[in-house]
């Protein structure tokens, strides 16, 4: 008897890309993800108003593809306009959102489709395995109450075989997070227990439809850092999952200068991640927030000493809420600047 699977691939995956000037990485993540094995997600390219080439290529990828049913593979829409039915749809903004505001707007989009029951969030500077839309599927079937889920995350250069996060911990005392199994050998680094975990990455993660309609979207107000952090804390009863053999290759701050093992943070990346921290323990671990502007201000002292003036200052402006550097405001256009500091935007 003929395997009806085959025929018929399981389409209840959809994926939400958010771009912001990733042109040069973007034509790798789709690709990847129009060659998994036994499923055929459904992806959105959110693109958060880039000033560089993304869309262009975007389109030019998409040109003259057809679908498995022979259809036109790229559609494009603006928020409110007409739906297109193409199994990549890119997606205009219109506004520099941030990682959230571009996220949601994508995951809006696909819970409109009911057969959807899996929501990827992958970032455009990752590939997916093959393997990867398989190993959802089989751990959602697995634990199909879980809330959001997450595999092994690995650098994509210069040594592929090295995690970069499997799972994240956060310190309550000072807000930082850390990465589980950063650094290791993916050959031999055990995968962490789903319950040792306090989020999943958003990097590359997987939320549920139960989760998404009873914790709702992600908090916009991080625009960048903490999101994903926050949005595993408001799961409730829901629990994470780490799912075996979903694998992505990340390449890692290829546009807002995020650290890797060989490389600091941008002072941009420094003043968000700290800005972020800050909020997330005001909400989360307000008496403990003294401890962690301590520990921040002490991190500075180091950066300063080793030579890293223009992100101790970035870091220390984002704990004090002191006005941004000019390296971060001139970074954002001026509808994001109005997002991220609202009155003081100017």
């Amino acid at each position: 008897m003929q395997d009806m699977s085959l025929e018929k691939p399981d389409r209840s995956i959809g994926a939400a890309v958010v771009t912001f000037n990733a042109a040069d990485v973007i034509c790798g993540c789709l690709d990847s993800l129009m060659e998994l094995h036994g499923c055929r997600a459904r992806v959105l390219v959110v693109d958060n108003a880039s000033n560089d080439e993304t869309v262009a290529v975007v389109r030019n990828w998409g040109a003259g593809r057809l679908d498995a049913d022979g259809a036109p593979l790229l559609g494009e829409e603006e928020p409110g306009g007409p739906r297109s039915g193409a199994q990549v749809v890119l997606l205009h903004s219109g506004i520099n959102r941030g990682f959230a505001g571009g996220v949601n707007l994508g995951l809006a989009r696909l819970a409109e489709e009911a057969e959807i029951k899996h929501f990827w969030v992958l970032n455009p500077d990752a590939f997916a395995d093959a393997g990867a839309g398989l190993a959802i599927l089989a751990a959602a079937k697995k634990q199909p109450g879980y809330g959001l889920m997450g595999g092994r995350v690995c650098y994509a250069g210069p040594a592929p075989q090295r995690v970069q996060i499997d799972g994240g911990l956060v310190n309550f005392w000072t807000g930082v997070t850390s990465n589980c199994n950063i650094g290791r050998d993916q050959a031999t680094a055990a995968l962490p227990r789903a319950e040792e975990l306090d989020f999943i990455t958003g990097a590359n993660m997987v939320a549920s439809r139960r989760f998404y309609e009873s914790v709702g979207p992600m908090r916009e107000d991080y625009f960048l850092y903490y999101e994903e952090v926050d949005w595993a804390l408001r799961r409730g009863a829901l629990p994470l999952v780490v799912a075996d053999g979903f694998i992505v290759y990340h390449h890692a701050g290829t546009s807002i200068g995020s650290p890797t093992i060989e490389r600091m943070a941008s002072p941009f990346a420094f003043w968000f991640k700290y800005r972020s921290r800050m909020m997330f323990m005001r909400r989360f671990r307000p008496l403990a927030l003294p401890i962690a502007m301590g520990y921040a201000t002490a991190k500075a002292a180091q950066l300063a000493l080793q030579g890293a003036a223009p992100q101790a200052r970035a870091l220390l402006s984002a704990v004090y809420g002191l006005p941004a550097p000019k390296a971060v405001r001139t970074r954002l256009s001026p509808d994001a600047q109005r997002i991220v500091f609202g009155k003081d935007a100017s």
